[in-house]
């Protein structure tokens, strides 16, 4: 397999294809295909981008008829019948029915684009600069939203220094400590050294971080720490949006409203580049064109986000989340966490982490990658020293498939542990 394209003339940032090393060809619901005819299954799903599963027939032909159509293509941020009827669509689909009320922002087209559009938007209404973020935390790769990331390669990329965060320890860093109360200690004690902050990050589910669900209790409690304060609470829904967790929204099981919400990956509904910041009316203040970007009109992604909609709705996705998480959840526990007590498991809908950092090998989680690899099967790793494998396939997948893969997840373990 011709593979020396890539490693003569790709920059050496690349990284998925190093634990991935074959060309892939066509992709369909949860599997791939290689230019061998290798079958896999996608346990890593576009790192969510493709909840729906790869080509959905549905989203495809509304994709097709709207190329064929000579449809608009381009068009920043005028007005544009598909931007029109997804608006309409979200509204009425999404927002009503959990009476949310939120203004939606088209900034760039991928979920860094609109982290950095929270934070631009909170440090204008608040006219503070400072921001709280929590410890496991991943946002993005530019500078706003990677300087709200904690994780040292990333960082380090940089190279410049990133300023004006305060890094929260998460709640299960250190279970002994309150931590809503040592929030609040840093903007009582006029000796902390601690500016009060224009909003806090956090995502409800740390994905990156090692599958960290947080709480539903200790988000309420962040929402009350935020409005008593008069902060704006942000909650970063990229990864774990559009029903990754067994709710469209991952807030939804705190039953609170942020003030600010972005989401990408899924919300494209077919793998499309788009992305969505959500704003409470009240802090809108955006002067025309402040925050802008050419690709923010990405009408190709208005159509098949739109799709993703009513195929989640007609096809129930939210209670598919809810079943096949149990699925995972019990067999895991029983096939897996039985092959070694130094294991653990954790997650909630669809997105779980297997933990290996108790055993003491260098890159064991990364070696049962490479064996699901192997026998089959594609899925990433997270965490620190990367050391949690995770599973998270497309909602969609079918219970056969789902439980295939979790065996081969079983049979790689039990090679490595051998």
């Amino acid at each position: 397999m011709n593979t020396s394209v890539f490693e003569n003339y790709e920059s050496e940032v690349r990284s998925y294809c190093r634990h991935f090393p074959t060309v892939f060809t066509k992709a369909k619901g949860a599997n791939f295909f290689d230019e061998d005819g290798k079958k896999y299954i996608d346990f890593f799903c576009g790192a969510g981008a493709v909840n729906y599963g790869h080509n959905n027939p549905d989203i495809q032909k509304k994709l097709i008829e709207y190329l064929a159509s000579d449809g608009i293509m381009h068009a920043l941020d005028m007005y544009t019948v598909p931007k029109r009827e997804f608006i309409e669509t979200f509204e009425e689909k999404v927002l009503k029915p959990r009476n949310l009320n939120y203004k939606i922002q088209f900034p760039g087209p991928t979920g860094t684009n609109a982290n950095e559009a929270a934070l631009k938007l909170a440090r204008k209404y608040t006219g503070r600069q400072n921001v709280f973020a929590f410890m496991g935390a991943f946002h993005g790769m530019t500078l706003g939203s990677l300087s709200l990331t904690t994780d040292k390669s990333s960082r380090k990329g940089a190279g410049v220094a990133l300023q004006n965060v305060t890094f929260i320890p998460a709640p299960y860093m250190f279970p002994e400590l309150d931590t809503i109360a040592y929030m609040q200690r840093l903007l009582d004690d006029d000796h902390s050294g601690v500016e009060k902050p224009a909003a806090v990050f956090l995502e409800t589910i740390q994905a990156e971080g090692g599958i960290r669900v947080f709480d539903a209790e200790w988000l309420k409690a962040v929402r009350e720490f935020c409005t008593k304060n008069e902060i704006l609470m942000v909650v970063d829904d990229v990864q774990v949006g559009c029903c990754r967790s067994g709710d469209f929204f991952s807030f939804e099981r705190a039953g609170i409203q942020p003030d600010i919400v972005t989401m990408s990956k899924s919300i494209g509904g077919y793998g499309l580049p788009f992305a969505i910041t959500l704003i409470n009316p009240a802090i809108d203040v955006w002067a025309p064109g402040e925050h802008n970007g050419t690709f923010r009109g990405n009408q190709l992604a208005f159509v098949a986000a739109k799709a993703g909609i009513e195929y989640m709705l007609e096809h129930k996705v939210e209670e598919q989340a809810k079943t096949k998480g149990e699925i995972i959840k019990n067999y895991l526990t029983s096939e897996v966490l039985t092959l070694d007590p130094r294991l653990e498991l954790r997650g909630i809908g669809m997105i779980w982490g297997i933990e290996f950092e108790n055993i003491p090998e260098v890159g064991f989680a990364d070696k049962v990658i490479e064996k699901c690899f192997e026998h089959g099967l594609i899925i990433e790793g997270a965490g620190r020293k990367n050391s949690v494998v995770k599973l998270m396939p497309p909602l969609v997948i079918s219970e056969e498939e789902l439980i295939e893969g979790m065996k081969i997840i079983k049979q790689s373990v039990m090679e490595c542990l051998a």
